[in-house]
């Protein structure tokens, strides 16, 4: 009885550990210039930065331009290509510079408008609206910016791609469209 016991303890306390964790990631918050962001996530919207956005591209093998020229060499890409891939690489990232600004004005303005005590259903609606349509926009940057990546690269040079970035044996690699 006294093994079940401890084990109910080891449980329940495992248990208890996921819920402090979550609380203090919000109380961190609070100290925030837009309490729904950390200032890391304010920094990375703001520099355009992936966070992740274009995962269901990269983990089914369609590359990403920032890896793809950090690998270019392994990959044997030519000149053109190493081009074409960077121009891609750099229309992306300014047009999520532009709606990572913009997701940030719009969470502040979402934070100052219950900072201020007084937001109405309707305004509520519209302002996390607006802040959804330039998260859905930021990640459809990221996105075309892989599959576009895919549209210049060779079966093969995919396949190589997932196996350098470590995905198992680039079997992802081989779709095209």
């Amino acid at each position: 009885m006294r093994v079940h016991s401890a084990l109910l303890v080891i449980t329940l306390a495992a248990g208890a550990a996921p819920a402090a964790a979550q609380e203090a990631p919000h109380a961190a918050r609070s100290t925030s210039p837009i309490k729904a962001l950390t200032p890391e996530e304010i920094a990375d919207y703001l520099a355009g930065a992936g966070m992740g956005f274009a995962l269901a591209a990269e983990l089914n093998g369609y590359p990403g331009p920032r890896h793809v020229l950090e690998l270019a060499d392994s990959l044997g890409l030519d000149a053109d290509r190493r081009a074409a891939v960077q121009a891609i690489f750099d229309a992306m990232s300014s047009e999520a510079r532009q709606l990572g600004a913009a997701l940030v004005a719009a969470e502040a303005g979402l934070d100052s408008a219950f900072a201020g005590g007084s937001i109405t259903d309707a305004a509520l609606e519209e302002r996390v609206l607006r802040a959804g349509t330039f998260r859905g926009r930021l990640r459809l940057a990221h996105l075309r910016a892989h599959l576009a990546v895919a549209d210049l690269l060779t079966p093969a040079e995919r396949r190589a791609y997932a196996r350098l970035r470590g995905y198992g044996d680039g079997a992802a690699g081989t779709h095209h469209h």
